[in-house]
C-alpha cells in the first residue's frame, strides 16, 4: 500500500476553511475561566491557562494527512507544525503527545518512521515526547497535543498590532503551491527541496530572537493562508498594508500560481475575504499566493518600525530569507487589509 496516494488531501490544506469553521463554532456553548486567559474566541494560536503569577501553560494541537512520500519526512513536518503555536505566542515548548490515525493494512515500518521524523523535531525543540494516542483510520495523520509554558506578562497575542508597526515574515511562501505541482508531476526538484526543507524548519529560532524586541502580536501562517491570518491580526482596529513584491517566495512558486496550480484551500480563502478586500490592482499569480495555504508556514511578526531593521537582521542570522512585507496603518474605512 502506497503512503501518499492513500490520502485525499494532505497538510494545513486540509483544514476545514475558515467560513465553514466559524459556522460551526457558532453553536458551541461559551465557558468562563478567569485563569483561561486565552480560549477559542480570540481565534489566537493556543490556549493559554494561567498557573501562577508568573506562569502560564500553553496547550495547543495539531495534525494532517501526508503531503510528502516520505513518512519520516512527514512525521518532521508535521511535528514542526505542532510546535509553531507555542513558539507564535513567545512561549517555550515543555513536552508533547503523539496523535495517529493509521490504516490496518498499511506496512507498519511507515508508522514508525513517521513517530521517529516527529521525535527528532521534538529533541532539536529541547522537549519531550510524554506519550499518545493511536487509532486505526482509512488514511494516514499524524500530529501532537503541546504543552509549553510563558510568563502571563509576555504573551503574544495574534490581534494586537499597533499603528505605526512594520510586518515581518520569517519563511518563503507557496508550499501548497509548490505541492501542488509535485502532486501534478510537474514540479522541478528545486522548489520541491526548498518547500521541504521550509515545511521542515521550527519556528523556534525566529521567536527565540522576536523576544530581544517590541513585538506587539504574532501568529504562524498555515492553512488560512498569509490574508486570512492578517486579517485576523488587523481585527477591528487597523489596517494592514502588503506589498507582494517584498514577499518571500519558495523558487518556482510564483510560475505555478501563473500556472494556476492553486489548491481547494486556497480557494476556500478567496472565498472567506474576496468581499472584504480589494485585488483590483494584484496579479492574479500574486493573488494566488497570498491566498495559499501553508504547511508548518513562516511567523507573521508585528514589531516597533524603530526596531524593525534589527528584529530583521537578527532573525535573518537563522532564518535568511525572512522579510519586512508591508505595515499596520490607521484604520482605512472599512478595510482590513491593503494590497499595495
Amino acid at each position: 500500500m502506497d503512503f501518499l496516494s492513500q490520502c485525499t488531501s494532505g497538510g494545513c490544506g486540509a483544514k476545514i476553511g475558515p467560513n465553514e469553521l466559524a459556522g460551526f463554532l457558532g453553536g458551541v456553548p461559551k465557558f468562563s475561566d478567569e485563569k483561561l486567559l486565552v480560549d477559542f474566541n480570540a481565534s489566537d494560536d493556543a490556549a493559554v491557562y494561567q498557573v501562577s503569577e508568573d506562569l502560564a501553560l500553553i496547550s495547543t494541537v495539531d495534525f494532517f494527512s501526508p503531503m510528502v512520500e516520505d513518512p519520516r519526512t512527514f512525521g518532521r513536518i508535521a511535528a514542526a507544525n505542532a510546535l509553531s503555536d507555542v513558539y507564535a505566542m513567545g512561549g517555550e515548548v515543555l513536552f508533547a503527545l503523539n496523535l495517529v490515525c493509521f490504516p490496518e493494512k498499511m506496512a507498519k515500518q511507515k508508522l514508525s518512521e513517521i513517530l521517529i521524523g516527529g521525535a527528532e523535531k521534538l529533541k532539536e525543540a529541547q522537549a519531550s515526547l510524554a506519550g499518545g494516542h493511536s487509532i486505526y483510520d482509512h488514511e494516514p495523520k499524524y500530529g501532537l497535543a503541546v504543552t509549553g509554558q510563558v510568563d502571563p506578562k509576555k504573551i503574544i497575542h495574534n490581534n494586537t498590532p499597533k499603528v505605526g508597526d512594520i510586518l515581518i515574515l520569517t519563511k518563503a511562501l507557496g508550499v501548497g503551491l509548490v505541492q501542488s505541482a509535485v502532486r501534478g508531476g510537474v514540479a522541478c526538484k528545486t522548489s520541491e527541496k526548498a518547500a521541504i526543507a521550509s515545511m521542515e524548519r521550527l519556528n523556534k529560532y525566529a521567536a527565540e530572537k522576536m523576544r530581544d524586541f517590541p513585538v506587539h502580536a504574532c501568529t504562524d501562517v498555515t492553512g488560512f493562508g498569509l490574508l486570512v491570518h492578517a486579517s485576523e491580526m488587523a481585527g477591528a482596529d487597523v489596517t494592514l498594508v502588503i506589498d507582494p513584491e517584498q514577499l518571500p517566495l519558495l523558487p518556482h512558486a510564483y510560475h505555478y500560481a501563473e500556472e494556476f496550480l492553486a489548491t481547494a484551500a486556497g480557494q476556500r480563502n478567496r472565498q472567506f475575504l474576496e468581499t472584504k478586500i480589494d485585488l483590483t490592482n494584484t496579479t492574479p499569480a500574486f493573488q494566488e499566493i497570498l491566498f495559499d495555504p501553508q504547511t508548518s508556514g513562516g511567523l507573521l511578526i508585528s514589531v516597533a518600525a524603530n526596531k524593525a531593521v534589527e528584529c530583521l537582521a537578527a532573525i535573518q542570522k537563522d532564518d535568511p530569507v525572512a522579510a519586512i512585507i508591508g505595515e499596520v496603518c490607521q484604520k482605512e474605512s472599512d478595510q482590513s487589509i491593503i494590497i499595495v
